[in-house]
């Protein structure tokens, strides 16, 4: 046997390739775990949206059912009823000869409930449409670290 020959037969197929496949192992185990937090803070990232989203829904029914109470003082509700959407303008609702206001107290509600909102962030709009009035009521806030406004609107024909 010469020398070439013993070498040959004496060498070992190369070795770490088992270290090499571990680490792979990790590196396709951490992506996935990292695609799986990502995936869970934007799940919690919408669930608080439409946490608020049913907020914003539960307390314009509570005052337009106000309203269908009170339906000879519906034009005493009107707040802010110009401006653009968000950045409303106009007059806050206010007492009325005698008639106290309930929006002060829904505003108040609003104000607990929703993130970043504020009066002028509030509007309600009632305007005479033949012989109904209509009444459109938007809400909007922002959430904590969000630079969007949302809004929440509905809609309303009540007969006086």
């Amino acid at each position: 046997m010469n020398y070439l020959t013993k070498i040959k037969t004496n060498l070992k197929p190369q070795t770490g390739s088992a270290l090499l496949e571990a680490l792979f192992a990790v590196l396709i185990f951490s992506i996935g775990l990292l695609a799986l937090i990502a995936l869970q803070v934007v799940s919690i990232k919408n669930s608080i949206d439409a946490k608020y989203r049913a907020d914003a829904s539960l307390l314009i029914n509570q005052i337009i059912a106000q309203m269908w109470v009170d339906r000879s003082n519906i034009d005493n509700y009107g707040h802010y009823q110009t401006g653009p959407v968000c950045g409303f303008t106009g007059s806050a609702s206010a007492n009325v000869s005698g008639w106290t206001s309930p929006v002060t107290a829904w505003l108040t509600q609003v104000n607990l409930a929703l993130p970043g909102s504020a009066v002028n962030t509030t509007q309600i709009l009632v305007s005479n449409s033949g012989s109904t009035k209509q009444v459109s009521v938007t809400i909007c806030w922002k959430g904590p670290q969000e630079t969007t406004t949302h809004n929440q609107v509905a809609t309303a024909q009540i007969n006086p």
